[in-house]
């Protein structure tokens, strides 16, 4: 009898069997879509560093979304431009303020979509960081009232989700404390638990017009190379009340996400952020890349590492690839 040889090669011979012992199986319920709001009426205006990706008035963010329903994709998350900012970022957590609008105007027009809304004051400061600041210091824990009160505003306006992303000790505790004491009990927190301070987030602060003013975010936002404190974020947050952990950017650290995933009992979340998207691309523009493999090779591995919701620029596109 011959030596039994086993042949990997026997299940990748087509398309049909490579199909049928695939291990990771990306869905359209996989993704949600970041979606920029500004002020006006029939704006659509394209980000330079972002081909594909635009600012929105309330009206064609609604048009957008609903357009994105239709294509399979389950949800989106809300970045809002104000037309004006302040110091201590009133327009988060106004009544009328843009991201409230939008959610209004997203819920009317496509209902059974998941609306998930960035908690975060940086968009909205006339200084660009993502707190109260104080002789040029950002400081935590007053912070912590706005954020507050920001992600009450946005559970009014509708929202199933919040996204606490400021990075401050505390926030997924008092974001729980103030929903809860104001009868939204029911809306849940996907904490940003591990953000690095990320050089990928460039092209993102273009499309949201939120760069600081002065000096950086790596005061708050995680150092790039540490992990034992990635996981201890992410055990603050858990024992805060997070009901999603997310980890931002992604490529760059699916160890980080694939430890989360098996540390923890919640759905855990990676956000594929604007320089990873923007990567992509560019390289495709030029010609050097297949942009639809690379893109689902990406979005692939963060399933992979574990990942069970994927924020994705590309959530559309590959919505349709998937149903196609």
């Amino acid at each position: 009898m011959a030596d039994l040889i086993y042949r990997p090669r026997r299940l990748r011979r087509t398309e049909n069997l490579r199909a049928l012992v695939r291990e990771t199986r990306l869905a359209p319920e996989d993704f949600i879509l970041p979606l920029f709001a500004c002020a006006g009426e029939r704006v659509r205006r394209e980000v330079p560093s972002m081909p594909g990706v635009h600012n929105l008035s309330v009206d064609e963010i609604a048009k957008e979304a609903t357009a994105a329903g239709a294509l399979g994709v389950k949800g989106v998350i809300l970045f809002g431009l104000p037309e004006t900012k302040d110091e201590f970022g009133s327009g988060a957590y106004a009544e009328k303020g843009i991201v409230q609008q939008a959610v209004r105007a997203i819920r009317a027009a496509a209902p059974e979509l998941v609306i998930m809304t960035d908690t975060c004051l940086c968009e909205y400061t006339s200084h660009g960081h993502c707190g109260v600041v104080r002789e040029g210091e950002v400081l935590n824990d007053p912070s912590l009232e706005l954020l507050a009160r920001t992600a009450v505003s946005q559970a009014e306006a509708g929202a199933d989700v919040v996204a606490p992303s400021a990075m401050m000790d505390g926030q997924v505790g008092a974001i729980r404390d103030a929903l809860d004491e104001a009868g939204f009990e029911h809306v849940a927190i996907m904490g940003y638990a591990v953000k690095y301070a990320s050089g990928f987030f460039g092209p993102f602060r273009e499309a949201a017009d939120s760069a600081p003013a002065f000096g950086d975010r790596r005061a708050y936002q995680m150092d790039h190379a540490n992990v034992r404190e990635a996981l201890h974020e992410a055990e603050l947050d858990y024992a805060e009340g997070a009901d999603i952990l997310m980890v931002k950017p992604a490529t760059c650290y699916l160890d980080i996400l694939k430890t989360l995933r098996e540390e923890f009992d919640v759905p855990t979340a990676a956000y594929h952020v604007s320089g990873e998207y923007a990567m992509i691309k560019a390289a495709a523009q030029n010609g050097w890349i297949d942009e639809e493999r690379v893109m689902m090779e990406t979005l692939t591995s963060i399933k992979r590492a574990g990942a069970d919701i994927i924020l994705t620029y590309y959530a559309r596109e590959a919505t349709k690839l998937l149903r196609a």
